[in-house]
C-alpha cells in the first residue's frame, strides 16, 4: 500500500470498504488531495442504463471540535475583591 500522507496534488487513493456493515455506507472509501486541500472519498458501485458505473462523492477533511463543555456550569470568579460590600 502506498504511503497515504504522501499524496500528490490533484490525486488521490480509492481502497475497497472491508467493513461495510450498511447499503447506505459506500462500497470505496479513500482520500482525495486537490489543489492542496485535503479531503475523504467515498464510492458506490451502481446500475444504470448502460450497465454498473461507481458513482463518488467527496467532504472536506477537516479538523474535529473539541468535546463541547456542559453549558450549565457557571463560570468561576476570579479576582473578587470582597472589600467594597456593605456587610
Amino acid at each position: 500500500m502506498e504511503n497515504l500522507k504522501a499524496i500528490k496534488n490533484n490525486s488521490g487513493f480509492l481502497f475497497k470498504n472491508d467493513r461495510k456493515q450498511q447499503e447506505k455506507q459506500p462500497d470505496y472509501t479513500g482520500t482525495l488531495n486537490i489543489e492542496g486541500k485535503d479531503f475523504w472519498l467515498s464510492g458506490w458501485i451502481k446500475e444504470g442504463k448502460n450497465g454498473k458505473f461507481l458513482g463518488l462523492a467527496f467532504s472536506p477533511k477537516e479538523p474535529q471540535a473539541p468535546p463541547k463543555t456542559n453549558t450549565f456550569e457557571r463560570p468561576k470568579a476570579t479576582n473578587f475583591d470582597d472589600e467594597d460590600l456593605p456587610f
